[in-house]
């Protein structure tokens, strides 16, 4: 036993000698920001500036260390494992029993179900703000749109996952390009309308902390690519070996700063070409800021490329979530069939999943909630569940992560993860 430990400890010191930077890093750095930076982009602008300056300030401040911090945590989480290549749901196995595991695929799944509703409803909204501003056309009832759009959409799942991400892969970087030079497109039209509006469009204080609280989990669901994290972790632990966790942490640091960077860019140039009177009116028409920013400036530039934009980002997204959202109701039949000493057929499950996902996505694109009341009270307090406070708790509970304990970073990680959970109560204070 004393030589296995010799060995990992000398093997640990030669990998730290010649850790460096590799291609697969900046692959992967480059995939952890493709997918942060999505559809969930074009709602973080709405909500940073409706609220007036300070929650922008707010944001601006805190972006880069949540992101970073929470996503090192839960990185740090997989790679506590006493089974290298265990993915997270194997980790939660491992080190709070099978009955926690189920927990976590349940949050699992709640985490990305309530956003495919959310880009449901988004999908709908923005085509048909598209066919009536854009191309003068009368659109369809709402509920027959919402249905032929999700089920285009369910016929692009049927030709399978490796090729949904191969094109999502292929129009993200794309899209992030669109993104940045639509910001500098902005530039010319900023002004001074968001510091006379220091206090939210209605001036109260009330109001102010309202808005800086709703911001977070906006900024969680925004920012969050935690769906990717366990992949991240076991590919870079079968490469550095030891060593993974501080690899880990200088690929993540990197593309947070760039993902941080751009995304806050094209967030300040949206808020700063419009009031927060403006971003008050786009968050009450429920549609994203490319859409709303198409409508209000009198550019054909943007008022084609900028729909165009959006419903490419909303679909790749729609598409990504799907297949997470799938996989997990997936599971957790199977699990719950297990259970019970009972087996599912795999087409059987997949038909039945893919037919409740059609009716309660439509649906829910027909009924038309409020995309942002959506995000804050159900998509950003569930995802800060599972990416902040998790993996703070395990490092209080579990032998293996015990060493990262004491770090301010954790009170700073417990103290956003809380407040956005806190959100998940507003819907009940405000009816």
């Amino acid at each position: 036993m004393g030589t296995i430990k010799n060995n990992i400890a000398n093997t640990s010191a030669n990998s730290a000698d010649k850790l460096g930077w590799s291609k697969s890093d900046t692959v992967w750095g480059l995939g952890l920001y493709g997918t942060a930076v999505g559809a969930g982009t074009l709602f973080l602008p709405i909500n940073a500036g409706v609220g007036g300056l300070i929650p922008l300030l707010m944001m601006a401040v805190l972006a880069l260390p949540m992101t970073f911090f929470a996503h090192r945590g839960m990185t740090r989480f997989v790679l506590s494992s006493a089974n290298p290549g265990a993915n997270i749901t194997e980790v939660v196995e491992e080190h709070f029993g099978v009955g926690m595991g189920k927990v976590i695929t349940l949050l699992y799944f709640f985490a990305i179900y309530p956003i495919l509703l959310v880009y449901s409803v988004a999908l709908t909204n923005t085509v048909e703000s598209f066919m009536v501003n854009q191309l003068n056309v009368e659109p369809p009832a709402r509920a027959l749109l919402a249905f032929g759009l999700i089920l285009v959409l369910m016929a692009v799942v049927r030709l399978g996952e490796q090729l949904i991400i191969k094109v999502m892969s292929v129009l993200v970087f794309p899209f992030v390009a669109v993104l940045l030079m639509l910001a500098m497109y902005l530039v010319p039209y900023w002004n001074g309308a968001i510091f006379d509006n220091v206090m939210p469009v209605d001036g109260s204080y009330t109001a102010t902390i309202m808005a800086v609280w709703l911001i977070l989990p906006v900024m969680v669901f925004s920012f969050n690519h935690s769906p990717v994290i366990s992949s991240f972790a076991v590919a870079k632990q079968k490469e550095y070996g030891a060593n993974a966790e501080s690899q880990c942490s200088r690929i993540l640091v990197r593309s947070h700063i760039m993902m941080v960077a751009t995304v806050m860019f094209f967030v300040f140039s949206c808020v700063l070409s419009l009031s927060p009177a403006n971003l008050a009116e786009a968050k009450a028409q429920n549609v994203s800021i490319l859409t709303y920013l198409a409508n209000h400036f009198d550019t054909p530039m943007i008022a084609y490329a900028a729909p165009v934009v959006a419903i490419i980002a909303i679909t790749k997204s729609f598409l990504g979530h799907y297949i997470g959202a799938s996989e997990g109701l997936n599971g957790l039949v199977v699990k719950m069939a297990r259970s019970h000493d009972k087996t599912v057929a795999p087409k059987m499950l997949n038909a039945c999943t893919a037919f409740f996902m059609l009716l309660t996505t439509w649906a829910v694109a027909t009924i038309n909630p409020s995309i942002l009341g959506m995000i804050e009270s159900l998509g950003g307090p569930i995802i800060a569940m599972l990416l902040f406070i998790m993996p703070m708790y395990a490092i209080k509970k579990v032998p293996a992560m015990r060493k990262y304990s004491g770090a301010l970073s954790n009170v700073f990680v417990i103290v956003i993860g809380l407040v956005s959970i806190s959100a998940i109560f507003y819907s009940f204070t405000t009816q």
